[in-house]
C-alpha cells in the first residue's frame, strides 16, 4: 500500500480551488493516457460515480470511484470530498481538502492511499513515488488551468 500527501497553496479562492480540482472529465486533460466518464447524473454529490480509463489498448485499466464525502466550502469555510477507489487493479481512497491559506489564497491538501494489485509490497516506495509525481503534476496543471 502507498500513501503520499501533497500540499500546495494557491492564490485562488477556496471555490474555484474546489472547482478545478473537482470537475472530474479535466482529470483526463492532465494525466497522460487517461480518460474520465462520470456515470451518474450531474452535479457531484454523495454517490457520484466515474471512471478514470488509463493506458493504451490491452495494457489499459479502469479506476472506478465513488465520491464518499462531498461537502463543498464556502467563500471562507473549508472543503472536503472523499474518492473510495473500487477498481479490480487499484483500490485505496483520495481525500482532496481546501481550506483558507494565508493572504486570502487557498490551501489544498491531497491525501491518497493505494493498491495495486499485483505488485508486491516490496515496490509500494516505487509506486508512492511515481504516484507522487503524476498526481503532483496533475493537481498543479488543475490548480493553473481555468
Amino acid at each position: 500500500m502507498a500513501n503520499f500527501l501533497l500540499e500546495r497553496t494557491v492564490p485562488l479562492p477556496l471555490p474555484e480551488a474546489w472547482r478545478r480540482l473537482t470537475e472530474w472529465p479535466r482529470h483526463a486533460d492532465v494525466v497522460p493516457l487517461t480518460r474520465v466518464r462520470v456515470t451518474t447524473p450531474e452535479p457531484t454529490h454523495e454517490g457520484t460515480r466515474f471512471v478514470a480509463r488509463s493506458g493504451l489498448g490491452p495494457l489499459s485499466f479502469e479506476d472506478p470511484m465513488e465520491v464518499t464525502v462531498w461537502q463543498p466550502p464556502g467563500d471562507d469555510t473549508p472543503g472536503r470530498c472523499r474518492l473510495e477507489k473500487r477498481g479490480r487493479v487499484i483500490t485505496g481512497w483520495a481525500e482532496i481538502e481546501v481550506r483558507p491559506g494565508p493572504g486570502g489564497r487557498a490551501r489544498v491538501v491531497w491525501r491518497e492511499e493505494l493498491r495495486v494489485r499485483f505488485v508486491p509490497g516490496v515496490l509500494d516506495g516505487v509506486v508512492e513515488r511515481a504516484a507522487r509525481y503524476v498526481f503532483g503534476r496533475a493537481m498543479n496543471r488543475l490548480l493553473r488551468r481555468v
